[in-house]
């Protein structure tokens, strides 16, 4: 067979749609050769809840906010390591001042639908704490504004 005929047939194959596989499970990454991205959607556990995006996240707790500022890449075992931004809320009248966004590390680990997430301050090490999130969940927070 020659290359040209080959080549002929490999696109007659994507043309006609590639054999269907087995049933698998649902796989909760975008997988491209060298990374696998965390696709877009809520997550929620107990007193947070994340909404990823293609580029970066969207964190809310019950009484702070946070940013990841990238796109969430898992390795093979579903670990991932991702900078952004936690910012703590508190109750009462606010003043109209500015103040620094305290910078945080997001180390994580996706099995199927659930994550195991943990936020640290990056000044000081500070832990903010490990949650638990599940893939669909959308807690109700208990705000203290």
């Amino acid at each position: 067979m020659s290359l040209r005929s080959s080549i002929a047939a490999v696109v007659a194959l994507l043309a006609c749609g590639w054999p269907s596989l087995p049933d698998s499970p649902r796989v909760d990454v975008l997988s491209t050769a060298k990374s696998q991205t965390l696709i877009p959607g809520v997550w929620g556990g107990d007193h947070i809840r994340m909404v990823v995006g293609r580029d970066d996240a969207r964190l809310e707790y019950d009484c702070a906010t946070g940013t990841i500022d990238q796109p969430i890449i898992l390795d093979a075992s579903g670990k991932f390591i991702a900078k952004g931004s936690h910012t703590p809320e508190l109750g009462g009248p606010r003043r109209n001042q500015q103040a620094a966004v305290p910078r945080a590390r997001y180390v994580g680990r996706v099995i199927g639908d659930t994550m195991t997430l943990t936020v640290t301050l990056e000044a000081g090490g500070q832990r903010v704490g490990v949650f638990r999130l599940k893939r669909g969940d959308d807690p109700l927070l208990t705000k203290c504004r």
